[in-house]
């Protein structure tokens, strides 16, 4: 299974976009070797700016920029996209609708050793509460490219939220298609949501499970925003159980999506596998998804006492 870092891909597909789009510009905030946009920035170099360690500033001129025509892709990490700039993502850019993309790396605990002031586990949920603003999670590389250019090509904000790490490359997720979730496995015992890192553990934990004659519904819902409704509400209506997983807050974001929309339409038990009122901590990646409880082993062990 091949690994691969999002922020690689990104910054490649970045580079494709640029020669394809003059009017493709790019933003970052110093973190550009971090975010890979860099790549952009040696390529294009006067489609680059550099805006040092000043989110809110960057935010404000992606949105003067979009105002002009440009199709502009502004990084860094999650958690200064999303917390820092919140009020010029909300008013500077949403409120108007613009075309300004906001491709966030180093989301989650998975980010490690930089710890809790790095660490963005409240990113979706800010987003999400946004007018106008689609949001994607792609699940390894080769999603990450589909969802660049999905975004590239539609108008309006958008957030795009990458991780820090490798993550392998996940077999026949299918077309990627804005805003409609991909059903990875099939089953009628349980159904599984997952995002980002968190498919892939998911994955791992829908094997075990087969093994033990349990028939898991596996979905990769991707786009959190347009949210495919649709496919929820009927995986809930064949399984009436659904275990959502997410490197995130519990508050928000995936979880919340998901149980909003059978709530609304169709209750069934929805129990949720992420971060419950914590911040993150120091550690290495794969410490801190056991000290979370967000491993394969979790999402099982989760499953199995739906299921019983």
């Amino acid at each position: 299974m091949e690994m691969l870092y999002q922020r690689d891909v990104y910054g490649k597909t970045l580079v494709e976009l640029g020669r394809q789009n003059k009017d493709i510009v790019v933003l970052d905030a110093d973190l550009s070797s971090s975010t890979r946009t860099g790549l952009f920035a040696k390529e294009f170099p006067d489609r680059f700016f550099n805006f040092g360690v000043a989110e809110q500033n960057m935010m404000a001129s992606a949105a003067g920029l979009a105002s002009c025509d440009k199709t502009v892709f502004v990084s860094t990490f999650a958690i200064f996209a999303t917390g820092r700039a919140w009020d010029q993502v909300r008013n500077s850019i949403s409120y108007s609708n613009l075309n300004v993309k906001i491709v966030a790396t180093h989301a989650g605990v998975s980010v490690g050793p930089d710890g809790a002031s790095h660490q963005a586990l409240e990113d979706i949920a800010l987003m999400r509460v946004i007018p106008n603003m689609s949001i994607i999670v792609p699940c390894d590389g080769p999603q990450t490219h589909e969802a660049v250019i999905a975004a590239a090509n539609s108008k309006g904000p958008f957030y795009v939220r990458l991780g820090r790490p490798k993550v392998p490359t996940i077999e026949n997720t299918g077309e990627f298609k804005l805003g409609k979730a991909q059903v990875l496995t099939e089953g009628d015992d349980l159904t599984i949501v997952a995002c980002g890192i968190m498919v892939n553990e998911a994955l791992n934990a829908v094997k075990n499970l087969i093994n033990k004659g349990i028939k898991v519904r596996l979905i990769n819902l991707h786009t959190i925003r347009p949210f495919d409704s649709d496919t929820i509400l009927k995986a809930a209506k064949e399984t009436k159980r659904i275990l959502v997983c997410e490197e995130h807050s519990v508050i928000g974001g995936l979880a919340s999506s998901v149980q909003e929309a059978v709530a609304e339409s169709f209750p069934v038990k929805v129990i949720c596998l992420g971060v419950k009122n914590r911040f993150g901590q120091s550690g290495e990646p794969d410490e801190l998804l056991k000290e979370y409880n967000l491993t394969s082993s979790d999402i099982e062990k989760a499953a199995l006492r739906i299921v019983s």
